[in-house]
């Protein structure tokens, strides 16, 4: 053998010896690609149900803090932004889940230089779509309330509320970006650290805030909150993984990595859009039905919400689960880690329903000083059917995010098509015409229908990926 082959083979051996001090030294990462998923998927989800439950009682906190401090109409306003706010932040938070595809399909495979340029690229890409967005949605934001049909008396509230949540656009990204990159690297722990802290702080401030500002206080709150989370996050991140030595040209535009990355990016944050497209037909034809409806529906969509936190957490561990065991060539690992998972969404979604069906009334009560029965009727109503399709919503979460982890982000777009189409109908068809009822069940019809469409979409998925691997 030649002397140069030899020098070759031996600086090769010396790279990967390098690769694995590397790989060694990431602690508090966790390698997804072996071990038995069930224990796996517990570890990884449950602090990433944590950090959501405090998210969401946050925003429950929130939404008690308007209402009880500056009544109904106050609380109907922040309500009405839901949809809009779903569309847009939704579309924020989508990209940089998809952004952190690639790094963990990259991690999985333990290829650390492609995987540095993914981290950077995306820093870079994200810069971009905040500055955009913020200038673009900042604009036309007023223009958008009027369009939803929003009561004329909430609307300069809904407006200067949602326009501050606008704003911190940028802050979103940076959390989300930030958060998504150490979830890809199999470390679910510390982006829930900074996400209880952000909520403790987010509370704070609206305890301060919401007095003297009314709903614009809330609005800085959130924002404040998020962005102080997104830096000490990042500088956490900076500390943390000095070991990945990032060089100069690792920060170097690449125009096939930044392809790539918004390749996954831009269909998962179309997905969270186009389904809330429908959320803002259907807020519409909530909004043309009175106050008193627009906030019985914004308290429980806020009851709603924790109570989906745990589908949330699973549909985020699907996703790195898929992305490190696809990119480590462990199919056999994507079909048992699926299987576990929904068991659980399913035992879950038994247990919120009996929940919901036994305490849904008090819930109720948390939101207003002065609930009539006929608001809380409302309300109660809307949890009970909601949580009753629970075991559909478990399996949209739980088959989107595995698609999206395998890199397919594509159908997540007509999964969003598929509810976004249940909404409108419901919004434009059923509710003028049968009222409050098709408004609580707009949500599980847009679950059977993206049901209807990701099952066998998996199925192609599979099969194309085994077809691959096998060739």
């Amino acid at each position: 053998m030649k002397k140069g082959s030899e020098e070759y083979i031996m600086n090769k051996e010396k790279s990967k010896v390098s690769w694995a001090k590397i790989f060694k030294s990431l602690n508090g990462t966790k390698d997804m690609t072996d071990g038995k998923p069930m224990k796996l998927i517990l570890e990884f989800g449950l602090p990433l149900l944590f950090g959501l439950i405090f998210q969401q009682m946050y925003n429950m906190v929130d939404s008690i803090i308007v209402g009880k401090k500056l009544g109904v109409d106050a609380l109907a306003a922040v309500g009405s932004t839901g949809s809009i706010n779903f569309m847009i932040l939704g579309f924020c938070i989508g990209v940089c889940n998809g952004f952190a595809i690639p790094v963990a399909q990259t991690f999985g495979a333990k290829d650390f230089s492609n995987l540095k340029k993914y981290i950077t690229n995306g820093a870079i890409v994200a810069v971009v779509f905040a500055a955009v967005m913020t200038v673009i949605v900042g604009i036309f934001t007023r223009q958008i309330l009027i369009v939803m049909d929003t009561p004329e008396g909430i609307l300069d509230q809904a407006y200067a509320y949602i326009f501050i949540i606008f704003m911190g656009i940028p802050a979103a990204f940076l959390y989300n970006l930030v958060s998504g990159i150490l979830r890809s690297l199999g470390d679910s722990v510390t982006p829930v650290v900074f996400l209880v802290f952000s909520s403790v702080l987010n509370v704070i401030l609206d305890l301060l805030l919401v007095s003297p500002l009314g709903v614009s206080g809330a609005g800085y709150a959130t924002v404040i909150s998020q962005a102080v989370s997104g830096v000490i996050c990042l500088l956490y991140m900076i500390k943390k993984y000095q070991s990945l030595n990032f060089q100069k040209e690792d920060w170097r535009f690449s125009a096939r990595h930044a392809l790539k990355l918004c390749s996954m990016g831009v269909p998962m944050g179309l997905q969270y859009s186009i389904t809330a497209i429908g959320s803002v037909i259907l807020q519409a034809a909530v909004n043309s039905m009175g106050e008193v409806i627009v906030a019985a529906v914004t308290a429980g969509s806020r009851i709603s919400m924790l109570a989906c936190c745990p589908f949330d957490a699973m549909g985020s561990t699907m996703a790195t689960f898929g992305g490190q065991n696809v990119g480590a060539g462990r199919l056999d690992r994507v079909d048992r880690g699926l299987k576990d998972c929904t068991k659980l969404g399913i035992i879950y979604a038994i247990v919120a329903f009996v929940f919901m069906l036994l305490f849904g009334r008090r819930m109720a009560l948390l939101f207003l000083d002065s609930p009539t029965e006929e608001i809380i009727t409302y309300i109660y109503y809307f949890v009970v059917v909601n949580s009753a399709a629970y075991i559909p919503l478990a399996l949209v979460n739980i088959v989107r995010f595995m698609i999206q982890g395998l890199g397919f982000s594509t159908f997540a777009i007509l999964a969003g098509v598929a509810e976004m189409a249940a909404r409108a109908i419901a919004g434009f068809l059923l509710v003028p015409h049968f009222g409050y009822i098709c408004v609580i069940l707009a949500s599980p019809l847009a679950w059977l229908f993206a049901d209807a469409f990701l099952i066998p979409a998996y199925l192609h998925v599979m099969k194309k990926l085994r077809a691959q691997l096998n060739g």
